[in-house]
């Protein structure tokens, strides 16, 4: 690839440095940073900016489908295709708020954005990411409803419960990382504005704070965890303790077997999200380089969405019933109309 095409690693680090001292010398606040995104990887731009579109799109359609499917089929309205259908939506909000920034940068091999497109971005991931983890939790109990108190589950899980477990989840989830955005707004940034990641994340954005508050905000983020991420944790590991002690009870085989799948594929997907997020935000940050940063970011901003729906799609007997029904549709119909 020519020169002109494919900028050297010297001329981006130059570029970055030179408007960097700029903004410190003339100690202005910055109204702009600079997300250097995987300037290490430039030979590999075109491969891996084919490879994250396609996860992408295969992201956005598989979750759409999940919605799609739980919002036209009667056999698919129970709480737990409810709740599903709200978790599909978090994760297409969480990665169609990165992924089309980081395939620009991947392109362009730096990207500028605003400080108010900043805060956006991180306001989105902030609120998708706190959602997710309440959805799982949500999800938990409906499961721990259906197979240790089966017979009140359908008086317990009623549509106006349901209906307004999602609503607190997304309530508290905006709410929440509104007041951690209206904290960092009122930070000072007075440079340098350059973010070595590919997209806003809370450590690298504190990392150029040039006030006193940035410990206020990881105060903050501190105390606001614990009850939005890491007790949804313990709740989820209670149930699931509560869930398996009952599936031990159950005398039958198949009735064993029948109730660990209702519950295996949410089990998946919780060890996979909360693996990877506890991996980036609770182990220390000096155990691991910034490139291992980003490659666990990329587990779970790009791989974690697109794995929710797979899991939900191969492993539950209902969807996969459903899309069965949808493709014998569709193929009739498209007999019906050749014979004519």
């Amino acid at each position: 690839m020519s020169s002109w095409l494919t900028p050297t690693l010297e001329n981006i680090h130059s570029t970055l440095v030179v408007r960097s001292r700029s903004v410190m010398e003339n100690q202005t606040m910055v109204t702009e940073f600079l997300l250097v995104g995987f300037h290490n990887l430039q030979s590999f731009k075109i491969p891996l900016f084919f490879l994250f579109l396609t996860l992408h799109v295969g992201t956005l359609a598989g979750n759409l489908l999940i919605i799609v499917l739980v919002s036209t089929s009667h056999n698919l309205h129970s709480p737990m295709f409810f709740f599903l259908s709200h978790l599909s939506f978090a994760d297409m909000l969480f990665t169609a708020n990165i992924v089309p920034n980081m395939l620009h940068i991947i392109l362009a091999d730096v990207s500028t954005i605003s400080f108010t497109g900043c805060m956006v971005q991180f306001y989105f991931f902030g609120a998708s990411a706190i959602a997710e983890c309440l959805l799982l939790s949500v999800m938990s109990y409906d499961r721990y409803l259906a197979i240790c108190d089966p017979l009140r589950y359908t008086s317990i899980m009623e549509p106006k419960l349901r209906l307004q477990l999602v609503i607190w989840t997304w309530l508290l989830s905006f709410m929440v990382t509104l007041i951690t955005v209206n904290l960092i707004c009122h930070l000072e940034f007075c440079g340098p504005n350059i973010i070595d990641h590919f997209f806003c994340d809370v450590g690298p954005l504190l990392a150029l704070v040039c006030s006193n508050g940035a410990s206020l905000v990881q105060l903050e983020i501190t105390l606001f965890s614990f009850p939005l991420i890491l007790s949804p944790l313990v709740f989820i590991i209670g149930t699931y303790t509560c869930i398996f002690l009952t599936i031990l009870r159950i005398s039958s085989s198949i009735g064993k077997q029948k109730a660990f799948s209702t519950c295996s594929s949410h089990l998946a997907v919780v060890c996979t999200y909360y693996g990877t997020l506890f991996t980036v935000y609770v182990v220390p940050s000096r155990g691991h380089s910034l490139n291992i940063n980003k490659v666990l970011s990329l587990l779970y901003t790009v791989v974690t969405p697109l794995f929710n729906p797979i899991i939900y799609s191969l492993r539950n007997q209902e969807i996969r019933a459903v899309i069965d029904k949808y493709i014998g549709r569709s193929k009739n119909m498209t007999s019906f109309s050749t014979t004519q």
